[in-house]
């Protein structure tokens, strides 16, 4: 076999891939700035090349073949090693590293951003982009160097880092201490019950850690975004259950109460990334500044 030939050129694989990723040859010519014929040239020029039919077209949509799925899933991770070696080489040639983070949004704002001067301070050439996301990361379509999120155990395939278990508290509003009667666990049940929409069972399984029936449960409202859950406890809506490390601030000034010890759920945050980024400069250098914080 000749490895030229199982070795096409990068303008054509680019193209195949950015087009399968988006099954669209007009998103992978805006992505790659070409024109879709362009885009549609190349492809057919890799498919004559490597003698397979990677994509299906029915009038002017395109959908991946089962080889050309596997194809592009192979040569994704590829491209994704090779961007990542080009910026350690990037980073240890010009001595000042660059790590694109994702995290949850509010894990972001309440902690990890009121923390992060320290990890300036101590590596002063290091740069962290902060990229928002709720949704599992799919390493391989996007530019994501790591992610920090919550999981129930480790996910196959990524190095993955745990960073502490989540203890959720009962957080009401802030006068809701005020007329004096305990806030029993049973009391506690009886309140409209909102939740965040990432995390649908923590409900059930506080109930279940009380040892109350489930049928009892009133469940309110789902929230995207944790933020807004708090903000919705503080204007008397219902009462949440949240992660303690998320409300701490508002407990501490006041702004909410709590009549119940945290509860330890079966989810902890980790920080993952794909093996081929292990070795990344900034990863390394944010790596240990995170563990030590936590």
């Amino acid at each position: 076999m000749n490895y030229r030939h199982l070795t096409p050129s990068m303008s054509l694989l680019l193209a195949f891939e950015a087009a399968a990723r988006h099954e669209s040859y007009t998103r992978a010519a805006v992505e790659l700035s070409l024109t879709q014929s362009a885009i549609s040239r190349q492809v057919q020029a890799l498919e004559q090349q490597l003698g397979l039919t990677l994509f299906r077209r029915e009038g002017r949509q395109v959908q991946l073949t089962d080889v050309g799925r596997l194809y592009q899933r192979e040569l994704g991770e590829a491209l994704g090693r090779i961007r990542s070696a080009t910026l350690q080489a990037l980073a240890h040639q010009s001595g000042v590293g660059t790590l694109r983070l994702a995290t949850l949004p509010t894990f972001g704002s309440k902690w990890l951003l009121p923390r992060l001067h320290s990890f300036y301070s101590a590596h002063p050439g290091m740069l962290v982009h902060i990229h928002s996301r709720i949704e599992a990361i799919d390493f391989d379509t996007t530019e994501i160097d790591a992610a920090i999120g919550v999981a129930n155990h480790d996910v196959p395939g990524l190095v993955c880092h745990r960073l502490q278990a989540e203890q959720l508290v009962v957080v009401l509003p802030p006068d809701a201490l005020a007329d004096g009667q305990a806030w029993t666990p049973e009391r506690i049940g009886q309140q409209l019950l909102l939740n965040v929409a990432n995390n649908p069972h923590a409900w059930g399984e506080w109930f279940s850690y009380q040892g109350l029936a489930h049928r009892t449960m009133r469940l309110g409202p789902s929230f995207e975004l944790t933020s807004h859950l708090i903000q919705a406890v503080r204007a008397g809506i219902g009462i949440g259950l949240v992660p303690q490390v998320l409300v701490q601030d508002e407990l501490d000034k006041g702004e909410l109460c709590s009549a119940a010890a945290p509860f330890a759920s079966q989810r902890s945050y980790y920080l993952i990334y794909p093996p081929r980024n292990e070795n990344l400069p900034s990863l390394r250098a944010f790596r240990g500044w995170l563990l030590a914080q936590l």
